[in-house]
C-alpha cells in the first residue's frame, strides 16, 4: 500500500482540498512567539537600561570634560520609554493574533493545525509586530548609546572606548536588522 504525505492512497482524505482562506497556522503561532520572547528579553535590556540613569556619574575615562551631563540622562529615560512602547505593542498585538488562531483552532477539533482565518488580516498584523520590534530595537540602539556615554565618557569627548563600543553596536545591530527586515519583507511578499 503506498502512502502519499501520511495517508494510503486510497484514503479519501488525501484527496480533499484545502479551501483558500483555510491555512496552516501552527508555524503562525511558533513564528509569534519567537516574536513574543524575543521582545520579552529586550524588554529585560531596557530595564537594564533604566537602572543606569543615575544622575551626576562619573564616566570611566576620568575626565570630568567626558562626563555626562543631565541631558544625557533624560534622553536614556524617553528612548528606552518609546522602546518599551514598541516593545508592547509587538508583543500586544502577536499575543492577539496568536489569540484568534488559538480561539479558532478551538473550533475545530478534527483539524487541530488548521483555522479559517482571514490571511491578509494575519499577514499585516504579523507585518505590524515586526515592526514594532524593528523600532523597539532602533531606540534600545540609541539608548545604548546613551547607557555607553553615561559608562565610558561623551562621543565629544574622543574617548577610545566610546567610539569603538557605540560604531560595533550600531554596525551589529543595523546588519541585523536589515536581515531582519529583509526576511521579513520576503516572507510578506511570498
Amino acid at each position: 500500500m503506498a502512502e502519499s504525505n501520511g495517508y494510503p492512497t486510497h484514503c479519501p482524505q488525501r484527496s480533499r482540498s484545502i479551501p483558500s482562506t483555510q491555512s496552516t497556522t501552527s508555524i503562525h503561532v511558533t513564528a509569534l512567539d519567537g516574536l513574543v520572547n524575543v521582545n520579552s528579553l529586550f524588554t529585560i535590556a531596557v530595564f537594564v537600561g533604566l537602572s543606569l540613569t543615575t544622575p551626576n556619574q562619573r564616566s570611566l575615562e576620568n575626565k570630568s570634560a567626558c562626563d555626562s551631563d543631565i541631558s544625557v540622562a533624560k534622553k536614556l529615560l524617553v528612548f528606552e520609554v518609546v522602546s518599551f512602547s514598541f516593545f508592547l505593542f509587538s508583543s500586544l498585538v502577536a499575543q492577539g493574533l496568536k489569540l484568534a488562531i488559538n480561539l479558532l483552532n478551538s473550533k475545530d477539533v478534527d483539524e487541530a493545525f488548521r483555522a479559517h482565518i482571514n490571511i491578509k488580516a494575519l499577514r499585516f498584523g504579523m507585518l505590524g509586530s515586526a515592526l514594532g520590534s524593528v523600532m523597539g530595537c532602533l531606540f534600545l540602539m540609541l539608548s545604548m548609546v546613551s547607557v555607553i556615554e553615561i559608562r565610558l565618557g561623551m562621543l565629544s569627548c574622543g574617548s577610545r572606548a566610546t567610539v569603538n563600543a557605540v560604531v560595533s553596536m550600531i554596525v551589529l545591530v543595523t546588519s541585523a536588522l536589515l536581515v531582519y527586515i529583509s526576511t521579513a519583507v520576503y516572507a510578506f511578499l511570498h
